[in-house]
């Protein structure tokens, strides 16, 4: 979808007022609730739909999830959903508490005894905590076994985007950024390579992925997205995004998308401070919600809430913790009625100058359904159950919220289309056949030929040292001469150390002595020039390929590769360039057939870029 033309204006001028009435009726009503900071909370569950007051309504019984407000249409039906509220509803208070709490873990064995002890939602791995796939499924295992619930999964976690956000570079095949969707344009190709990706981690025990982005990239100034997006046009984002929840999804792995309502257009990085958003509500509705009102539409399942200050909804409160945002732009506004995760409670974006305890009140009170890793697991289930027993927090909300997270989950498990793939010739391949055939479809060539050997017989690749080293592996494999810069020896490299005066010895003999030195080091100098001038029209024989990786000052060369976010194209020289989006063991191989013209450069530019000669080929 394509904005544009007088119907869509009005129409999107009227989404921005209608905006601003739900935020100020909202905020209007948490004020006579007696609401903190977060301009709400403290009100029971919204009933359902249909099954409020009004006529005949009480000659209507309600099921246990429509008396906690629970919608259908976003995976769960209603048995399922009456199953998880009746589960919920007989845990203990404290319990119930830690349902709702996934955390973070330290070393590489199960935290079984944490998890089972404050009676967790799941947890959380990162890299840290991932040494190999045997390991890694080692844990899952473990916890399913011995920590697991009656009845329903255990939310385990994962941050597996791909490109520069992966946490299991050790145990998972390596996939290129959401970037390279964007490039390809093909909803299909990503609906199956995020499946095939989805039954990897499916196979290594996980139930749930923190992907994909809804975020859209503002470009350059965007310090913390970039690549992770699939693209500046909110209705591209949009697409991808479904496509490849749909893929996670028909592999039984719950794609959560981030990072509500948009963390692409603010300069600033959530892990560091709180961002501030100052679009309008007008402005957001045309850019950055896009994505989110899609796959809301599209009846996604679950959505990650960013720690954002937007200004046009309620002033220096973080997103997740404000039930503005939260129950008044994404559930009313919105109409989302699935899981919410608020983003990673231990960043500085909400830590700072903020009691820990009490973030995790609010952020239920918000609406959140699940919170991700704060400071101290056992601290925020001590402050629900205080909050609860005090009467700042209806147990029902805890209800509603644990009852969301267990009827998905098992939802997930149970669908018995799972783990069927989307048709097409990559679902019988191996994910690291899906993640070449992405890679292969999405890169791009901004400059130069578009066909024909973009390099000579030899190359000379530099930058990027990770980038480099896959890259030099895939030449290798493909008969490339890669050409390698050597050390120089190291007689010509290490330098005597200047004479120090002796104790009684003559002015006249030091100076000797110091000239002596002075004319050995000009001769080894010397000999160090020329033989770095052999060693550079040895390496200028080949042709000079330059990687740019994440955050990396550009590098140029005769070609220049850039291997993350394509902006550093424009800000070179290089007569060739190239947008690859990942530097995969697969990416490196297309690139390598690109560069000898064996293949073709398919992808296009998913985002503006200055300075650059086309968009693709």
């Amino acid at each position: 979808m394509v904005w544009g033309g007088p119907s869509r204006s009005r129409s999107r001028r009227a989404r921005g007022a209608a905006l601003l009435t739900a935020v100020a009726l909202l905020g209007s009503t948490a004020a006579c609730d007696g609401g903190g900071d977060s301009g709400g909370g403290g009100q029971e569950a919204r009933p359902a739909p249909g099954t409020g007051a009004g006529a005949g309504a009480a000659d209507v019984p309600r099921s246990p999830s429509e008396r906690l407000g629970l919608d259908e249409g976003w995976g769960p039906d209603r048995a399922e959903l009456d199953r998880a509220a009746r589960q919920v509803g007989r845990l203990r208070l404290p319990d119930l508490a830690g349902q709702v709490i996934v955390a973070s873990w330290d070393g590489t064995q199960a935290p079984v005894p944490m998890v089972r002890d404050l009676h967790l939602g799941g947890v959380i791995a990162f890299d840290p905590n991932v040494t190999s796939a045997a390991q890694i499924s080692a844990v899952n295992r473990a916890l399913t076994r011995q920590a697991g619930r009656r009845g329903w999964p255990l939310f385990l976690g994962v941050d597996q985007e791909g490109g520069v956000v992966e946490r299991l570079r050790r145990a998972a095949t390596r996939f290129p950024a959401f970037m390279s969707a964007g490039a390809a344009r093909d909803t299909d190709l990503t609906e199956r390579t995020y499946a095939a990706s989805g039954r990897e981690l499916r196979r290594l025990g996980f139930t749930v992925d923190f992907a994909p982005d809804a975020d859209v990239t503002s470009g350059p100034d965007d310090p913390t997205i970039g690549s992770r997006s699939a693209s500046s046009d909110p209705a591209r984002v949009g697409e991808q995004v479904v496509a490849a929840a749909r893929g996670f999804e028909g592999s039984r792995v719950l794609p959560v998308i981030k990072h509500f309502p948009g963390h692409g257009s603010v300069p600033a990085d959530s892990h560091l401070t709180l961002p501030v958003q100052t679009k309008s509500l007008e402005q957001l509705e045309a850019t950055d919600l896009v994505p989110f009102r899609t796959a809301v539409e599209a009846g996604l399942p679950a959505v990650m809430v960013g720690h954002l200050d937007v200004r046009a909804v309620d002033p220096r409160v973080p997103a997740s913790l404000s039930r503005r945002v939260v129950t008044g732009l994404l559930r009313d506004e919105l109409g989302f009625g699935g899981l919410v995760v608020t983003d990673a409670l231990d960043m500085a974006g909400v830590t700072r100058g903020r009691d820990p305890g009490r973030n995790a009140v609010q952020a239920v009170r918000a609406g959140a359904d699940v919170l991700l890793m704060p400071p101290s697991p056992a601290a925020a289930r001590a402050a629900l159950v205080r909050a609860v027993r005090s009467g700042d927090l209806p147990r029902r909300r805890l209800e509603q919220a644990a009852a969301r997270q267990v009827a998905l989950l098992t939802h997930l498990r149970d669908t018995s289309s799972a783990g069927q793939p989307a048709g097409g010739a990559v679902d019988a391949a191996s994910p690291a056949a899906a993640s070449r055939a992405l890679s292969a479809a999405a890169i791009t060539v901004t400059d130069g030929p578009c066909s024909g050997p973009l390099v000579g017989a030899s190359v000379y690749p530099h930058g990027d040292p990770a980038a480099v080293a896959t890259f030099d592996a895939a030449a290798a494999r493909a008969g490339l001469v890669v050409l390698q810069r050597r050390a120089a020896p190291s007689g010509l490299t290490e330098s005597r150390p200047r004479p120090e005066r002796r104790r009684h010895e003559g002015r006249r003999h030091f100076r000797q002595r110091v000239r002596d030195w002075k004319r050995v080091e000009a001769r080894r100098e010397q000999r160090l020039a020329r033989w770095s001038a052999r060693e550079d029209a040895r390496l200028a024989a080949g042709t000079s390929v330059g990687f740019t990786g994440y955050h990396d000052v550009p590098v140029d060369g005769d070609v220049a590769v850039a291997t993350d976010s394509p902006w550093v194209l424009g800000r070179v020289g290089a007569p060739t360039r190239v947008a690859t989006y990942g530097d995969t063991p697969a990416a490196m191989d297309v690139l390598v057939e690109v560069l000898r013209g064996e293949a073709p450069a398919p992808g296009r530019l998913p985002v503006r870029v200055a300075g650059v000669q086309r968009r693709g080929c």
